[in-house]
């Protein structure tokens, strides 16, 4: 329950649209597709944010978010299906293996891979835990973005071709973008328990209606992004590239509909379902319209 299998499309999803990228921009100067940091990546990826899901369960425990008044289901912490004490050991083993996947990245990426593998375990732990954790005080989205979108997407994307391009960077702050629609998402589930115990979401801070504008503008600037992807790689009025943007808006109007019809109660989880079936939709779009 705490690894929260589900949501690690979260993080597959960005490597998987990297490696898209990386495999068509080889292809277009012969150059060779290298399958060992791509696994690495998708590895430690994932295995990042199962870390990050158990810490983020043991640090809503302690801090009192996550109580009895919490909209969605408890977690296992609250519930005591599993102490504090083995969270943290589950976190720890959890976040050894994501650096076993990391190191083999190393003879790829040099010092750029170890810092990069640095960094994002130290704020694994630091996005809930922590003496300022970026989730309880209004940082969380921009977590989300810069970790799932331009890290996730530029790293992978530089490890099979040693560059880093525009295109890289915008395509990282697209896929940012949709992977933070989750989060949003969450956020505005959690609004009022968040509130009430001090966990100050941008959502928590402005309210409600913001949280609605929020989840809307939050999906338009993926679609804004992602066609000035397809516009620099001069596939703007392709079939994949109309089709990927014009489904993910439709899928996206479809979740600003529901959330705008709920927006209260354990109903909502819904909004959840909806936003992680758009970031699958929209990765397995891409991965297609990046390599056609």
């Amino acid at each position: 329950m705490s690894l929260r299998p589900k949501s690690l499309v979260a993080s597959s999803i960005p490597v998987l649209v990297a490696l898209s990228l990386a495999w068509s921009d080889l292809a277009s100067v012969s150059g060779k597709f290298r399958w060992i940091p791509a696994i690495c990546c998708l590895g430690f990826a994932m295995l990042a944010q199962a870390s990050a899901n158990l810490i983020n369960d043991y640090a809503d425990f302690v801090k009192g978010a996550d109580g009895p008044d919490r909209v969605r289901s408890l977690s296992a912490v609250a519930s005591g299906l599993i102490s504090p004490r083995a969270i943290l050991i589950a976190t720890l083993c959890t976040l050894t293996l994501a650096c076993c996947f990391g190191l083999g990245t190393i003879p790829y990426g040099g010092w750029v891979a170890v810092a990069v593998g640095i960094v994002s375990c130290v704020f694994c732990l630091l996005y809930s835990a922590g003496p300022f954790p970026f989730a309880y005080n209004g940082l969380g989205d921009v977590l989300v973005v810069a970790f799932f979108g331009f890290v996730a997407v530029g790293f992978t994307y530089y490890l099979q071709t040693d560059a880093l391009t525009l295109d890289t960077a915008l395509l990282g702050l697209g896929v940012g973008f949709a992977v933070d629609s989750i989060l949003i998402a969450n956020n505005y589930c959690d609004r009022e328990e968040d509130r009430a115990h001090r966990k100050f979401t941008l959502i928590a801070i402005f309210g409600e209606r913001f949280g609605r504008y929020f989840y809307l503008a939050n999906g338009l600037l993926v679609v804004v992004t992602l066609a000035l992807v397809f516009w620099r790689r001069n596939t703007p009025l392709s079939v994949m590239s109309l089709v990927t943007l014009g489904v993910y808006l439709a899928l996206h109007l479809q979740a600003c509909v529901t959330l705008a019809r709920i927006r209260s109660g354990p109903a909502l989880a819904k909004l959840l379902i909806l936003s992680g079936r758009n970031v699958v939709v929209l990765g397995i779009l891409l991965v297609f319209a990046l390599t056609a």
